[in-house]
């Protein structure tokens, strides 16, 4: 079984020479976290590839992305960020998934200004561009956004999108984590729908392997399938270690198939993106 997290990010430090945009966000940790060091950790848990996802602290860049990439291609890729209020990017689809490495993008809509780019409409042209070019896009976003998420889906059955963190907002635990999970699972009566199930140990205020959780995760088992379900494990906001987060759901779910997990904890994320296992 090859593991393949759909999720980690890597940043550099805020700078003169390469600022942050005043979004008021903190970083996972103080330090920059870089592509060889996450190169070491995915070796120590036994991961064997890596979707990077540039942060929303950084803005709209993927420099740093690119370069792990190119210098680990066999181990990582990206799923990138773009200026969606800019002209200039409704040129940049039809090429989007040539640059090497880059398998679609990551877009952050539940913070301003983003979050009202999507509510008054000026994200539809990303639908339509990404679907004609074959772009699958990763959306952060919260359970009130679902219904903007959900038309698009519909208008655009040949995009494929992905509900990041199944749409948790940030800070909720154990029950109250979960309040909004029918509406995520309501989604999966879109074909071209997915979930990431990312994350998830810090939406538990119990130790490893955070038990309480494991009937969500079998909810979302059973609406979705497991060619739907992405694992991935958001690294750097971890409250366990990155082994625990793999271990969590290759040893601790007794209900998950060895098929199951195979889909799950890579299979489903590389064919998804079209990210081919060798």
């Amino acid at each position: 079984m090859q593991i393949v997290d759909s999720q980690v990010h890597i940043w550099g430090a805020d700078a003169p020479d390469r600022p942050w945009p005043p979004l008021g966000l903190k970083p996972h940790r103080p330090a920059p976290f870089s592509g060889e060091d996450l190169l070491r950790e995915v070796d120590e848990a036994g991961v064997h590839r890596a979707v990077i996802v540039p942060p929303t602290w950084e803005g709209d860049r993927n420099d740093l992305a690119l370069e792990a990439a190119r210098l680990h291609p066999d181990r990582f890729a990206i799923m990138g960020r773009i200026d969606l209020e800019s002209p200039e990017s409704r040129g940049l689809m039809a090429s989007w998934r040539r640059q090497p490495g880059m398998l679609g993008l990551r877009l952050t809509f539940k913070h301003s200004p983003l979050r009202e780019t999507l509510s008054e409409g000026r994200a539809d042209w990303l639908w339509a561009g990404a679907e004609r070019a074959g772009v699958p896009i990763m959306v952060l976003i919260d359970w009130e956004q679902i219904r903007l998420i959900d038309r698009a889906a519909e208008r655009h059955p040949g995009l494929k999108l992905v509900l990041d963190h199944l749409c948790i907002p940030s800070g909720m635990k154990d029950e109250e984590a979960f309040e909004g999970l029918d509406k995520v699972l309501a989604m999966a009566k879109r074909p071209n729908v997915a979930v990431k199930t990312t994350a998830f140990p810090r939406y538990s205020t119990e130790d490893y392997p955070y038990k309480n959780l494991h009937p969500h995760l079998r909810r979302v088992h059973d609406a979705y399938g497991p060619k739907r379900v992405f694992w991935g494990s958001d690294l750097t906001s971890l409250p366990c270690s990155y082994g625990q987060a793999v271990a969590m759901f290759t040893e601790n779910i007794p209900w998950l198939s060895p098929e199951d997990k195979e889909w799950i904890m890579g299979r489903a994320l590389c064919e998804w993106l079209d990210w081919p296992l060798e």
